[in-house]
């Protein structure tokens, strides 16, 4: 068509007939109740998955903005503020927070999907009290299957789960807000709202364990619902089971996320964990059933290869093995396992043929970890049908393959006596090459051997076959070749290779370069660095009975005292000395010629932040002779260590003034063994408790009575009365020691002695004195020159 002739505007397209028997959309009769009205279904047109509950006001999200920031600057430089400010920070911060949840009430669904103010949510639950927080998970109520299934809300909601425990360990304590009855109605205690919120979702759960972002929060729920299961001494393992290593990562760049009000948020808290709510155990049982009552067995396998649901269905075979529902037919483990639980309550005795499916599992990345889960958790009889089924047969090629060797080191861990003889006969051939890539299979057998306390002998023979140990020169370098994870071969040829480099001048400062920074002294090169994998192999010989444990042992001894110094300032390698002088397993001839050999340079071990820790083990593994030499051999360097940013805090609860002054009174003092670590202020009380001298309060009383009532009193009253001045000025003085005792210690090793004049003697004897004034701390403290003071009486004369 010519371009004149065309026409403007919108061309208008014909109304599409619908086809016969098609009813309209519109037309179609809903299945949901009718209080129940989504988003996409009132205004389809204006529906958007990013924001469900619509966009931000670009005011309000300004404004979030700076509450963000604030927040983030606060929990930077908490502790900087707190003792910068007069007033108390933590009212005019609570004012700011309870202002900005004011501001945002109402709009917390669109403040959560928003990829903005997601994060700020985040950081504002750490610092929510109690009551706030209920308030806050009750406004999202009724949205929560929708927010969890979104991509910024998901970790909003799982932030919330991860701070709850906190206020749910309270409430089960009565430590709960009262909350007066408003026209609103009655707000629910957050342990209530946890058990509606799992309601909520539990009809959609086996949905929600397959979605991206609806996973990591249903971990987080099973994670609240029993902790006991899955916490860790170390925050990085519970974590595992709730974040991806995507997720913990990235949670690691960011700014720290913790409560504004420092130690006021765990106001209340009695320190301990205390266990979750009954009705928490039975809603997990209610979980497991859901899933194995919505889900067939062919389900259930395809979550184990599914990178979302697999963790989740690994929380909820633990879930099940704790309640005591996996030895059934039917249940998670069951489906996994091929029926082998089925099978085993059939005919114990029947082995049956090996799945393809399990032998995938072994070998996938995801999915292995179920299996190591269910190794650990499923009964005797299926262990037995496992082991002999498909571990068994190709025991050498499973240890060395680089997935699967994680599950055969959990089968071993779990081996009776008769299935470790064979697994050990099977790869005594394949240690060696075990030791370059699969120490963690080293590791199993080593500790299952302690464990059971059979087997010893051999497992140290096949670790010194591993580590071509033979001649007694090779066993004396034993502990720095297998903290490498070096043959004695490869360690020597490192040594020779590292003391070529050093000697040529060019490459010198290639060498330096390259040194790992994990060193402290600067002496060990990246070759012969210690690794971590090393030093948790050292660890688990140590675990072993003696004679059995004396390879470590006696390298140990043959260390050179700049070798065993390194060692205690190495992060990995120190881990090697706690081992040695906390075993249960050490003799202790051992653990008191290593605590000999660091006397001489104790005073270099505790000037560094990791060797700091190994002292105070030292210490507290001490007894009362060895802590006077170790307390000797610091004398010298007492100046030093006094300014020393980590020494400091081990040395001032020694006493050392104490110790150059009295030794008698300082041994009296520690003539007790301490079973557990000395601590700074436990000694500083003690110390001003016991070793308060007596001359620091002589010359107050002399010089504030007067010279009538001295001459006019008799001798016995005069000691009592002089006894209860003593007594009140102890306390005083104590008090003063403990608020000043490092700088009382560093002014006692820097001052001499003062000079005694004739007068002060003079005075000492007219006093009637006599034998008190021997004391040479009385007459210097009282004799100091330039100090007299005029004699003041009270009241008119």
């Amino acid at each position: 068509m010519p371009k004149e002739i065309r026409k403007r505007g919108k061309k208008h397209k014909k109304p599409v007939t619908p086809v016969l028997g098609q009813q309209s959309q519109d037309n179609v009769p809903s299945t949901k109740p009718s209080w129940i009205l989504s988003s996409a279904d009132s205004n389809s047109k204006t529906y958007n998955p990013e924001a469900p509950f619509g966009y931000v006001d670009p005011e309000l999200k300004a404004y979030f903005r700076t509450v963000d920031d604030q927040l983030k600057e606060w929990q930077q430089n908490r502790g900087e503020a707190e003792a910068e400010e007069d007033v108390d920070p933590n009212e005019n911060r609570r004012m700011f927070l309870m202002a900005a949840l004011q501001e945002i009430s109402g709009k917390e669904r669109q403040l959560a999907t928003d990829p903005d103010c997601a994060g700020g949510l985040e950081r504002m639950a750490y610092s929510m009290d109690d009551f706030v927080r209920r308030v806050f998970v009750d406004s999202l109520t009724g949205s929560y299957e929708l927010l969890i299934k979104h991509r910024f809300a998901s970790h909003v909601v799982q932030t919330l789960l991860t701070v709850a425990p906190d206020t749910i360990a309270r409430e089960s304590r009565g430590v709960a807000p009262t909350v007066e009855d408003s026209d609103k109605g009655q707000l629910r205690t957050l342990t209530q709202l946890i058990l509606d919120f799992s309601e909520e979702i539990l009809p959609s759960l086996p949905v929600l364990i397959m979605d991206q972002f609806a996973s990591h929060v249903v971990r987080a729920l099973f994670l609240l619902l029993c902790p006991h299961l899955f916490k860790s001494d170390a925050p990085h393992k519970s974590q595992s089971f709730v974040r991806s290593r995507k997720s913990v990562a990235w949670k690691a760049r960011q700014d720290p996320l913790k409560s504004i009000f420092g130690s006021m948020r765990n106001k209340g808290q009695t320190g301990e964990e205390s266990a979750p709510p009954p009705a928490f155990h039975e809603f997990s049982r209610r979980c497991v059933t859901t899933l194995r009552t919505t889900l067939d067995a062919n389900e259930v396998r395809s979550l184990a290869a599914n990178k979302a649901a697999c963790p989740v269905l690994q929380m909820a075979i633990e879930m099940e093995a704790d309640q005591g529902l996996s030895d059934e037919p039917g249940s998670l483990m069951d489906y996994v396992l091929v029926g082998l639980i089925s099978a085993s309550h059939n005919d114990p005795s029947v082995m049956p043929e090996a799945s393809d499916y399990l032998a995938t599992l072994l070998r996938d990345p995801t999915s292995s970890h179920l299996l190591e889960t269910i190794i650990s958790r499923c009964p005797e009889t299926v262990f037995r049908i496992l082991w002999l089924t498909y571990f068994e047969r190709s025991l050498k090629k499973l240890a060395m393959h680089p997935v699967a060797n994680f599950v055969i080191a959990k089968a071993v861990e779990r081996a009776d006596a008769e299935q470790l003889s064979y697994a050990l006969y099977e790869l005594q051939d394949s240690f060696g090459k075990l030791r370059q890539t699969r120490i963690g299979v080293l590791r199993a057998f080593i500790e299952r051997t302690a464990s059971l306390g059979i087997l010893e002998k051999e497992i140290c023979e096949a670790i010194c076959s591993a580590f071509q140990v033979g001649t007694e020169e090779d066993q004396m370098s034993f502990v720095l070749c297998a903290l490498s994870l070096k043959s004695t071969t490869e360690y020597a040829a490192a040594v020779r290779e590292n003391a070529a480099a050093l000697a040529n001048p060019k490459s010198q400062v290639e060498v330096y370069e390259k040194r790992s920074q994990k060193s402290r002294d600067g002496t060990l090169p990246g070759p012969l660095e210690p690794t971590t994998t090393g030093a948790l192999l050292l660890q688990s010989l140590l675990r072993l009975h003696a004679p059995h444990n004396a390879l470590v042992l006696n390298s140990i001894e043959s260390l050179s005292s700049q070798e065993l110094l390194a060692l205690a300032h190495h992060p990995a390698a120190s881990r090697v000395l706690d081992a040695i002088i906390d075993g249960t397993t050490i003799p202790p001839r051992s653990r008191r010629t290593l605590l000999r050999a660091m006397e001489a340079q104790f005073a270099d071990v505790i000037d560094d932040r990791i060797g700091a820790r190994v002292g105070a083990r030292c210490w507290a593994a001490a007894d009362p002779y060895l802590k006077e030499k170790l307390a000797q051999a610091l004398l010298p360097h007492a100046a030093r260590l006094a300014g020393s940013s980590y020494a400091r805090f081990f040395t001032r609860g020694l006493a050392l003034s104490l110790l150059q002054r009295k030794p008698e009174e300082w041994r009296r003092l520690h003539a007790t063994p301490s079973s557990s670590g000395t601590t700074a202020a436990s000694t500083n009380t003690a110390r001003s408790n016991a070793t308060v001298p007596s001359a620091v309060v002589a010359p107050i009383v002399e010089e504030d009575e007067p010279e009538g009532e001295k001459a006019g009193e008799s001798s016995s009253g005069k000691k009592r009365k002089k006894r209860r001045r003593n007594a009140a000025s102890d306390e005083i003085d104590a008090l003063f020691e403990d608020m000043m005792g490092r700088k009382v210690v560093r002014s006692a090793l820097k001052a001499g002695p003062v000079p005694v004049p004739l007068e002060s003697k003079t005075k000492a004897r007219e006093g009637g004195q006599g034998n008190e004034a021997a004391d040479l701390n009385d007459v210097e403290i009282k004799a100091a020159p330039g100090k007299k003071r005029s004699k003041r009486r009270r009241g008119p004369s």
